[in-house]
């Protein structure tokens, strides 16, 4: 069996600073492209039954498209991910600010969060596996929040296609922590994604306010549009009636997933029709952002020249729940010194395999 490899070419200035393509090939017809700007995945080729590659995630042009303002294509996001309402919490008695950048609330850590940084970054390979593990450093008091913290976010693929990306964060002070990869995933490669079907692994998600905001506890899916406990076509689920999917423009809530946090366990199950590929999002954490890019608007265009479209894909973001510095009751977000904030999230493309 051929043996997965690394390599690095140059992808352009970025702040001053040079920034790397590190391409994963685990030697069986997948790679992955991951830039140093942003810890992004740039491209994930698979092929799909009959052998055709292609790649399942939308991706920028050129790094000058990466640093101008976009929505996270493909980004690892922090130091919190999803909302922080008004940009507040407090921690240990002390109140900290975030400054606001969606709608009034702090939105996967503020502006110029994680996404904007150019990150360190060294290969490694085995027998069976090529990776690439990015570091960064966020000093006390970063766009607010308490604490210097390191993170390392880790790509690997084996020769199996899985890409596995393993996030670590250790801190000096008290803070909160939530790291996710931004991706947006289209299995055909083209076109929208209301064809595609969706199963997510939970029984119960957040309803939200007009500001993407929690309103209270997890709500039961039974009966809703937010039903996704066997494979639904979106499309069809988002036509529904449903005040929820108004107010978001299509989904982008959070399902809470059914087994608990901590294991690796099935989040979710992307097909869609005629495109011959199958993906199985699997993660350690307790919850799963699934976004429709309900806000893009043509305005962003790939190397090949297609625009990014409203409803071109779909995001599946494995996280802890929005808001979770204020709600007590979620599974906590805090970081101490001494612990480290550890996660884990799999791609696996199951068709590979028949």
């Amino acid at each position: 069996m051929p043996r997965p490899t690394v390599h690095r070419t140059p992808f352009g200035s970025a702040h001053g600073a040079e920034t790397g393509l590190w391409t994963l090939d685990s030697g069986t017809g997948v790679t992955a492209e991951v830039l140093s700007y942003g810890a992004s995945l740039h491209r994930l080729t698979v092929p799909d039954t009959a052998g055709a590659a292609a790649s399942v995630v939308r991706s920028l042009a050129t790094i000058g498209d990466y640093t101008g303002k976009h929505p996270y294509f493909g980004a690892v996001v922090g130091r919190y991910a999803n909302r922080i309402a008004h940009g507040r919490f407090t921690l240990d008695g002390a109140t900290h600010h975030i400054p606001a950048n969606d709608r009034g609330h702090a939105l996967h850590g503020g502006p110029d969060g994680f996404h904007t940084k150019v990150w360190d970054a060294t290969a490694g390979r085995t027998d069976t596996t090529a990776s690439v593990r990015l570091t960064l450093h966020s000093p006390d008091g970063d766009k607010g929040f308490p604490g210097a913290l390191d993170v390392s976010v880790t790509y690997t693929l084996d020769a199996t296609g899985t890409l596995a990306v393993d996030y670590a964060s250790v801190t000096d002070r008290a803070t909160v922590v939530n790291l996710t990869n931004h991706a947006y995933f289209h299995l055909a490669g083209r076109g929208d994604i209301l064809g595609h079907r969706l199963e997510v692994d939970a029984d119960t998600y957040l309803p939200v306010d007009g500001d993407g905001i929690p309103l209270g506890p997890p709500a039961g899916v039974r009966g809703t549009a937010f039903d996704l406990t066997a494979a639904r076509v979106l499309g069809e689920q988002m036509a529904l009636e449903d005040e929820q999917l108004r107010l978001a423009g299509g989904f982008d809530h959070c399902w809470v997933l059914r087994e608990p946090a901590g294991g690796l366990r099935r989040a979710a199950r992307l097909t869609a029709p005629g495109a011959g590929r199958v993906l199985e999002v699997w993660t350690t954490e307790p919850g799963i952002q699934v976004y429709t890019a309900n806000r893009l608007d043509g305005s962003f265009t790939d190397a090949g020249g297609r625009r990014h479209d409203r409803h071109g894909a779909v995001c599946l973001e494995t996280q802890h729940l929005p808001d979770s510095p204020n709600r007590p009751g979620q599974p906590s977000t805090v970081l101490r010194p001494g612990g480290t904030a550890r996660s884990r999230t799999e791609l696996r493309f199951p068709h590979l395999r028949l």
